[in-house]
């Protein structure tokens, strides 16, 4: 019992002395900076700054928001910033195939930290040299969508489905819209899409004239958060009654599912998309631990019977 007792003693004082190593360690700091491409009026990214701003305080993490407001060159010019300054990581929506490779890549080869989120390369690490990549998998997202308004509302061989896109150019609008497009083309269903554009009056508007103007459309699906926003106002506007589905979160959109305006949106959980890279860049600078992928888009149907549960929590963690 004597030696037992010394054994469990002797061993409580071996993990009381390496303590103190693991929390200086645990506080060393970390600097990191986020860059969304668009910029702070788009509420969808409220919840990403969040989840980033909360991992931040839980990994002691000097964090800087940048936005580089659907400027190419600017975003370039907020990476080539982040390195001079010696930030151990960044976070950034690649909202483009191509645009930022260059950038992403010499930082990398500065020995920072770069993660994804939000939008990726469209040929994912084969594209870009961003270590990990955290946000939806967002052509099975479209693919998963156009099915299921398929099956739901019997479209059918010959049918028109019109998707309206934000930024047609964009990896998010090129990779749903594919998806989109897959699920119509496989059932000889064809897509109209248009630029709708970031404002959401004027998004409103193009969409509701498009609508008029194509009586033969049997469905619309929004491509992001604006279009799908405004959508069910665009339907009433233009005074037609046909399905509508999207993508993203607001109050807009889950009031429009809970009242049947809108069939579903496929949520991507944004604030997964700011906590999980600063938690990462955190890890990594400390410990060397490796960058891993993560789908945030898993379970992301949400239809009239799963709503509820997420609107009390739109803005802050959905």
């Amino acid at each position: 019992m004597k030696l037992t007792t010394k054994a469990a003693l002797l061993a409580g004082c071996a993990l009381f002395a390496i303590v103190p190593a693991a929390l200086a360690q645990d506080q060393e700091p970390v600097k990191a900076t986020m860059i969304i491409y668009l910029d702070p009026s788009v509420q969808f990214f409220n919840p990403v700054v969040k989840g980033a701003q909360d991992a931040a305080a839980a990994f002691n993490v000097d964090l800087d928001v940048q936005y580089a407001n659907n400027d190419p060159v600017r975003q370039n010019d907020l990476i080539e910033s982040a390195v001079a300054t010696g930030v151990d990581g960044i976070a950034v929506a690649i909202s483009s195939s191509d645009a930022f490779d260059d950038s992403i890549c010499a930082a990398v080869e500065a020995g920072v930290v770069v993660i994804g989120f939000n939008n990726d390369d469209l040929e994912g690490a084969e594209g870009n040299c961003r270590q990990a990549y955290v946000g939806m998998n967002e052509f099975d997202s479209g693919y998963e969508l156009g099915n299921r308004m398929i099956d739901k509302f019997g479209l059918k061989e010959g049918d028109t489905v019109f998707n309206p896109r934000e930024i047609p150019e964009a990896s998010f609008a090129v990779a749903r819209g594919g998806g989109i497009e897959k699920a119509m083309a496989e059932h000889g269903i064809k897509v109209e899409t248009v630029r709708a554009g970031l404002d959401p009056a004027e998004a409103q508007n193009i969409m509701a004239q498009a609508l008029i103007a194509n009586p033969d459309i049997k469905a619309v699906f929004g491509t992001g958060s604006v279009t799908s926003t405004v959508g069910a106002g665009a339907i009433k506007d233009a005074g037609v009654d046909v399905p509508f589905g999207g993508f993203d979160l607001a109050v807009e959109i889950a009031d429009a599912v809970e009242s049947g305006a809108m069939f579903a949106t496929m949520d991507q959980q944004p604030y997964l998309q700011g906590y999980y890279p600063i938690a990462q860049i955190a890890m990594a600078a400390r410990y060397g631990l490796t960058p891993t992928d993560v789908d945030t888009g898993q379970g992301a149907f949400l239809d009239q019977a799963r709503i509820a549960t997420v609107k009390p929590l739109i803005g802050t963690y959905r």
